[in-house]
């Protein structure tokens, strides 16, 4: 797409928010909820605070990637091979593979969870399946523009479903005012704030921001502006959508001293609420869980087959006019890593994890976002991108992020290793 003049003023800025509304929701996924409610369920309203600092680190990551675009032309991929080389290639694609196989299998399967919960008729196993199909569906036949506006009415009716599902509750507002602004750490919640933290708005997703901004033809410093709003009212709403998850635990299932182990936990919520509201409050809360794993899937099986065909063209060494033709979503190889997304990770819907699959991913996913804060620390602090190049907030954001992400890498590490030793 050709380059579009930046907007002006802040509300013709406003007007132009899309890849950011994208990007944070296909980041709001089955795994952030279950973060989010398990906290609420044990602890309540005093961990209000980390859906907003997990919101916040992650636009000062997604901010880094849009910042080194706008002042290279490069994705942060391309900036990755120029100053890595080809052994991290090689790492990259491994993880990409293996991100794919299991997210894949994951969002396909939380997709069915939710919609059995509304329309039981089929099993969950075939209505995983199903939303595989429509989202290949929908990318094949669809271009960004058709993606980002289903994106933004997914999202509003997400958005509307579960905070307004948190609201029926009636938080008391002197207490969600407190859990909101002061932080608590309630004695063992550690490692749950942590999780929280870590989870909301995305991983590896963040990095298909960079073609989401290409397709919509913003490039060059006059457009960062535009895109820190844009991220800003992402992230906004993905702080909101993690406070309302936190309050419905608090609220819903801290009472009962009922905690949750995976999405089938957040399902339990949906039956409390029809004990309460009937079948209106439970079927309000499922249309919005739905609503979060739908618009994950479609985000990851449209934005992560950008990524596959950026590697390609780098390892193929295109130049960056000819890059276009391998990040473009009609291109081939955009099509198979569509094909591979949709068919393959349905067999593990019916033959389980295999452990070592499990391990083998949990590590280098666990390595992922330490590896994109000290990159972006590196990259984004050279003198020849200018007034681009990061200032004193931007520095201190991404350490913030490199040292929770690194404690939270260790962590999982660890209780990946204990399990294989176990």
């Amino acid at each position: 797409m050709s380059q579009v003049p930046p907007p002006r003023g802040f509300v013709s800025t406003l007007r132009m928010v899309g890849p950011g509304l994208v990007v944070a929701a296909t980041g709001v996924g089955a795994g952030d909820l279950v973060a989010a409610a398990k906290a609420g369920a044990l602890y309540g309203l005093p961990l209000l605070w980390t859906a907003v600092l997990g919101a916040l680190l992650k636009f000062v990551l997604a901010e880094g990637v849009a910042r080194w675009q706008m002042a290279t032309g490069e994705t942060i991929l391309e900036g990755w091979a120029k100053m890595l080389g080809r052994p991290v290639r090689i790492i990259f694609l491994i993880y990409l593979l293996l991100w794919t196989f299991i997210v894949s299998a994951a969002l396909m399967s939380a997709c069915g969870l939710a919609a059995h919960a509304l329309f039981p008729q089929l099993s969950v196993n075939a209505w995983a399946m199903l939303h595989a199909l429509a989202g290949l569906a929908f990318v094949w036949r669809g271009g960004y523009g058709f993606f980002e506006n289903a994106m933004k009415w997914a999202i509003g009716v997400m958005f509307l479903a579960i905070v307004g599902s948190a609201i029926f509750q009636a938080p008391p507002a002197a207490e969600t005012l407190r859990g909101f602004l002061i932080p608590t750490l309630p004695e063992g919640s550690s490692i749950f704030v942590l999780g929280v933290i870590g989870g909301i708005g995305g991983t590896l997703t963040l990095l298909s921001y960079n073609y989401w901004l290409k397709e919509k033809g913003w490039s060059g410093a006059a457009w960062m502006r535009a895109a820190r709003v844009d991220l800003g009212v992402g992230y906004i709403l993905t702080g909101i959508f993690g406070i309302a998850v936190i309050l419905l635990g608090g609220l819903v299932l801290l009472p009962r001293g009922i905690s949750i182990s995976g999405s089938n936990g957040v399902l339990e919520m949906a039956v409390i609420l029809a004990e309460k509201f009937g079948r209106p409050g439970e079927l309000v809360f499922l249309i919005g869980f739905w609503g979060a794993v739908a618009t994950s899937l479609l985000g990851v099986w449209q934005g992560v087959p950008y990524l596959f065909g950026n590697y390609m063209g780098l390892m193929r060494g295109a130049s960056r006019e000819e890059m276009t033709r391998y990040t473009h979503s009609r291109s081939h190889l955009y099509r198979a890593y569509v094909l591979f997304m949709t068919f393959p990770p349905m067999l593990l819907l019916l033959l389980g994890k295999p452990v070592w699959l499990v391990i083998a991913y949990a590590a280098l996913g666990a390595l992922f976002m330490p590896f994109l804060a000290s990159t972006l620390l590196v990259m984004n602090n050279r003198r020849d991108l200018g007034e681009l190049k990061n200032g004193l907030l931007a520095n201190t954001g991404l350490i913030l992020s490199l040292l929770l992400f690194a404690w939270l890498a260790l962590n999982r590490l660890s209780a990946e290793l204990s399990k294989l030793m176990g």
